[in-house]
């Protein structure tokens, strides 16, 4: 008896054995590279050095200026390959710090390719990145402020964790620009402008369990007109490459074969939608400027295909209830908790992935080709189509959260299981 429990346990899978450091994926440029390689901003300055006093920083400027900004001079950049390993200081396996010869620490790391500071985990938990990509109004600005929401004030609660931008300058940014004028104003947000520069949010989600790692969300909300627009898309290309999941945004106003069978009153947006590419034409600007430098010409980034203004098909049944019924999973919310829901998943998974086959097998077919694994979900990030750019009545996201869960649960940060 004793042996054959001995060979039991021996069996048993064992835990993933956390590894002193991670690659670190930059979140402005999203080079990809050791902790070792991370350079420094220094903490002060000196007038009468010129290696210590203000001046140029020629590749943050060489960033910048693919966004139309420049940056004035600034502190001088430190190699540490120059510093005495006695002054260079470790969390881990990980440089976290060094003190130049004046004395001076600093903790300021930057991405060697960029020299944008990096985030101050970066190197010691995984570079997660989440990518929100779609055509021009499909809603990513929405969806992120709407997913962000929900993932702080519900979410992370379901899963012993806690969701918090990275720094106070992210959280102030978020809240004025993006979370009051939509859930206290129930204002819509401009479009993103390509010629303007998008700087990531970046946020955390910390499990209160120790053993496992945080999960670093970096969301970088494209301009959409760059989805299908090749030179503008190079400038993310390693964005998307680096990333360790895709939620792919298509609106059903995107969808020719649908778009006039939704008896609404579009105005702007309805001529708008007219007019821009369909989810086809993303699909073959992703392949062309990185899924086809793969091995394979395939990509196993996980990719949630994401069906926005889910509450708009509520239209479709006037005259096609074959595609989307009244009792449909798409217009009932649904409440993940400690797991991603067996029966939840399949469902939508299943319902959506079918709905798309019909209303829009070119699309349906290019992702089977160019992407390994994918899954299909519906969403409303309001509850409600928003008239003359304003909500009405009280917001209501509808699955906001469940694309990201199911992303968590293929980087295995949660399990999948039936209802309890």
């Amino acid at each position: 008896m004793l042996g054959f429990l001995k060979q039991f346990f021996d069996k048993q899978p064992q835990a993933k054995e956390r590894p002193p450091f991670y690659s670190i994926v930059c979140p402005y440029c999203f080079a990809k590279y050791e902790p070792s390689a991370v350079v420094f901003r220094a903490a002060h300055v000196k007038e009468h050095d010129d290696e210590f006093a203000l001046q140029e920083d020629m590749r943050l400027n060489e960033w910048r200026r693919k966004f139309r900004l420049a940056q004035p001079d600034m502190e001088a950049v430190i190699d540490p390959e120059l510093i005495p390993e006695e002054h260079r200081m470790y969390s881990g396996e990980v440089l976290v710090g060094v003190t130049d010869r004046y004395g001076v620490t600093t903790r300021k790391r930057l991405c060697p390719k960029c020299h944008n500071e990096l985030p101050i985990t970066a190197g010691q938990v995984p570079s997660n990145i989440i990518s929100i990509v779609g055509a021009s109004q499909v809603g990513k600005s929405v969806y992120m402020t709407s997913l962000i929401h929900m993932l702080q004030t519900e979410t992370a609660a379901h899963f012993d964790a806690a969701c918090m931008p990275l720094s106070a300058d992210i959280s102030r940014k978020f809240r004025q620009q993006y979370h009051e004028p939509i859930f206290e104003r129930g204002s819509m947000l401009q479009s993103t402008n390509p010629n303007e520069q998008q700087e990531p949010f970046i946020f955390q989600f910390v499990f209160k369990d120790e053993t496992k790692a945080p999960l670093l969300l970096v969301f970088f909300d494209v301009a959409g007109e760059g989805m299908v627009e090749r030179d503008y898309l190079d400038i993310y290309a390693a964005h998307i490459q680096n990333s360790s999941g895709i939620l792919f945004l298509v609106d059903p106003l995107q969808v020719r074969t649908i778009r006039d069978k939704i008896r609404l009153n579009l105005g702007e947006e309805g001529e708008f939608a007219a007019r821009y590419d369909e989810p086809r034409e993303v699909v073959i600007s992703l392949y062309e400027n990185f899924i086809s430098h793969q091995r394979s010409g395939k990509t196993d980034i996980p990719t949630a295909i994401v069906l926005t203004k889910s509450d708009m098909l509520l239209h479709l049944q006037e005259e096609d209830g074959d595609y989307i019924q009244p009792n449909s999973n798409v217009f009932r919310d649904v409440r993940h908790r400690g797991a991603l829901d067996r029966t939840e998943f399949e469902n939508i998974n299943g319902e959506i992935g079918r709905f798309i086959e019909k209303v829009d097998r070119p699309f349906k077919d290019a992702v089977d080709v160019y992407f390994r694994n994918t899954a299909y979900f519906a969403v409303s990030a309001l509850g409600s189509n928003p008239v003359n750019r304003q909500v009405q009545g009280v917001i209501s996201p509808i699955r906001v959260d469940e694309p990201f869960l199911w992303l968590l649960h293929q980087l295995e940060y949660i399990d999948r299981g039936d209802r309890r």
